[in-house]
């Protein structure tokens, strides 16, 4: 089994570049479901939020409310956290489950958009970095998602730096061209990941 840990900025393409695996037949381990998935309606997780933060983090469908949840820890780094002490160990142990589930052929990629930042570079075999220019990436979330360019700004600034990203990769995906050009590039990366496992390496 090889481990990857697939990370990108936000923008970059990393959903698109996850999803082109998972064709090849990749096993996705995509941290942002299972952060959902760990705080849904009757779970642990769900109750240990509501016991930290109060029902005011409820919807009235006995949902998460993400935006009021939000509202409280995002100002607030004491609270972010115990958010992030609640619900970090319950995405690792369902991340670990799913791993363990995979076969010894697989490849196993942990789509992880907040890799850089919490410094989780050493658990994987290798890090694929989703890259593209800011510029590139403000016009995506500008004309795709609908954001303002100042919330595109903003969103970015939040995350760590590009040359955050790449100095903790091993392989870069530029995802700055047409789909067909990514096309090209992850059956390069497929090509890629099969010959270092097949030949049992490890991170270079």
């Amino acid at each position: 089994m090889l481990r990857i840990g697939l990370t990108g900025g936000i923008g970059a393409g990393k959903s698109a570049v996850s999803g082109r695996l998972a064709a090849r037949g990749a096993v996705i381990v995509d941290s942002d479901l299972i952060a959902r998935e760990v705080v849904a309606p009757g779970t642990a997780g769900l109750r240990a939020v509501v016991a930290e933060f109060g029902e005011g983090v409820l919807a009235p469908d006995g949902a998460l409310d993400r935006p009021a949840l939000g509202a409280l820890v995002f100002a607030d780094q004491a609270r972010l956290a115990a958010l992030n002490a609640i619900v970090h160990p319950l995405v690792r142990a369902r991340s670990a489950e799913l791993e363990s589930a995979a076969g010894p052929d697989d490849l196993v990629v942990h789509d992880v958009p907040l890799l850089t930042e919490n410094g989780l570079a050493p658990l994987y075999d290798l890090v694929v970095v989703v890259d593209a220019p800011d510029e590139v990436r403000i016009d995506r979330l500008v004309r795709l998602r609908g954001m303002a360019e100042a919330e595109a700004r903003a969103r970015m600034a939040a995350q760590a730096t590009r040359a955050a990203r790449l100095d903790i990769a091993d392989l870069v995906i530029d995802n700055s061209g047409t789909p067909a050009e990514l096309d090209a590039q992850v059956a390069g990366l497929w090509e890629q990941l099969k010959a270092r496992q097949a030949a049992g390496a490890d991170r270079p």
